[in-house]
Parts: structure tokens; C-alpha cells; sequence
């Protein structure tokens, strides 16, 4: 089992050409570096989940299979019904909404606006987004308390915030070159785990991709948030889910 630093994280060089076809043509790279094989199996964790819809989309080949845990969406994404995707926009504090304006249509002014105190910003960035699971509160109020949550920041963050955080919002919730629901049926189980108390990703926007594409298995966890990582027992599920289908030839 392999993880890794994404482009601009950790000591992961930059990339200031990021896209979703690079996150994913950079898992395929270093599956062919560490001799993974043709085929490899791929668990992506929240907003790092575009280079595994990435993926899905450029190297199907490559895939044996795939999990998606609380995959971050982008609300621009054509599929949507637009009142549903408006009406779950319209319920993110203030400085998400400008922060997800601002990376769609004016991305090359993200990193000064990210910037400026007296303008709205990401309450993701900066970990302070009203978190409605009782789970997810505890583990952020904990990290915060015992240093844990700095010094994961400062550790990812150390090739400057603008080439991780920033280059992801602008990759993440700008202009893509595909929809995730235009996806055509992959040769090998993909499966989708979401908490409906998710206060990041809007359980009712994750249910909509679900609802497209009879080929997901979608895993909804009740009374659970977004921090899917720290629930128990959940990671030996998902790999099983997965290894239940051997991969194709």
C-alpha cells in the first residue's frame, strides 16, 4: 500500500501546471516507478479525490479498482440540476462561496484573495467550517489542542500554501474538462463511501452522482461526518470491498 505527497505537498515538487489529468497521469507515473503492475487499486480521501476521477477518466486501463471517501464535489459541475446545486451553494458559509467564486472564474487572483483579512474566505483553509458531526468536532477541537493540526498544516503547507492548498481549489472547483456523471461504465467496481453529516460535502449532491451511475456502489454511513479515515473499522471494509473483485486481465 502505497501514499504519497501530492504536486505541491510535503516535499512533493510543484507543479503550476496542475490539472486533473496531471493529479491522475502523476498515479500512473509512479505506479510504472514502483513496479505496481498494469493494474493497481486506487482510495482517494476527500478533495484529492479529482486525481482518482481523473483517473476514472484518462487511465481506465490502469485501474483494478477504485474508492472514493467523501469525495469533495464541484457544484459548477454540468450534471447537477441546478436549483439542487444552488440550493446546497447557498448553504455554505459566506467565505466558501466567495473562495469557490473566486477559484472558478477568477483563479488567477485566488492567491491575493486568499490573502486579505478583510475579504471572505475559505472556512476550509482555514480549518474553522462548522462541522455538524459530533465525531468530526472532537477530532479537530483534539488536534487543535495538542499541536497536531499545525503541524500537519506546516508539513503539507511547507512548498508555500498558493502550490497546495490554492492550486487545489483552482483544480478542484475551476473549469473541468469532463463531468464525473458523463463517465462511461468501467470494467471494475468503484465504490463511494459519504457520511450523511458530512459539513463539507453535501450528502444530497454526493446521492445525485450516485443516482447516475447504477455502476457506483454507494456506501452512505449514518450519523457520520466527513473525517471517514478515523472511523472504525471502516478501512478493512473498504479494502475488502475492493479486493471482492479480483482485477480483469
Amino acid at each position: 500500500m502505497v501514499g504519497f505527497d501530492r504536486a505541491g505537498y510535503g516535499e512533493s515538487d510543484p507543479n503550476p501546471n496542475r490539472s486533473v489529468r496531471s493529479a491522475a497521469s502523476d498515479l500512473t507515473e509512479l505506479a510504472d516507478a514502483l513496479d505496481l503492475g498494469p493494474k493497481f487499486y486506487l482510495v482517494g480521501f476527500s478533495l484529492g479525490n479529482h486525481a482518482v476521477w481523473g483517473a476514472l477518466k484518462y487511465f481506465p486501463e490502469r485501474i483494478a479498482g477504485a474508492a472514493l471517501l467523501a469525495p469533495v464535489i464541484n457544484y459548477r459541475w454540468p450534471g447537477f440540476p441546478r436549483d439542487l446545486a444552488d440550493e446546497a451553494y447557498s448553504k455554505q458559509e459566506l467565505g466558501d462561496q466567495w473562495a469557490l467564486r473566486v477559484s472558478y472564474y477568477a483563479p488567477s487572483i485566488l492567491h491575493w484573495w486568499m490573502e486579505q483579512s478583510w475579504l471572505p474566505t475559505s472556512t476550509a483553509v482555514k480549518g474553522t467550517t462548522y462541522l455538524p458531526n459530533k465525531l468530526d468536532q472532537e477530532l479537530r477541537t483534539r488536534s487543535i489542542a495538542d499541536g497536531s493540526f499545525d503541524k500537519r498544516r506546516q508539513l503539507a503547507t511547507q512548498q508555500g500554501i498558493y502550490e497546495s492548498f490554492y492550486r487545489d481549489m483552482k483544480v478542484m472547483f475551476g473549469k473541468w474538462d469532463f463531468d464525473p456523471m458523463d463517465l462511461s461504465p468501467p470494467p471494475f467496481p468503484v465504490h463511494v463511501w459519504q457520511g450523511d453529516e458530512d459539513g463539507l460535502v453535501p450528502v444530497v449532491l454526493q446521492r445525485h452522482i450516485a443516482s447516475r451511475h447504477s455502476w457506483i456502489n454507494y456506501h452512505e454511513l449514518p450519523g457520520t461526518g466527513h473525517f471517514l479515515t478515523s472511523v472504525p473499522g471502516l478501512g478493512d471494509k473498504v479494502l475488502q470491498a475492493l479486493f471482492s473483485h479480483p482485477p480483469s486481465e
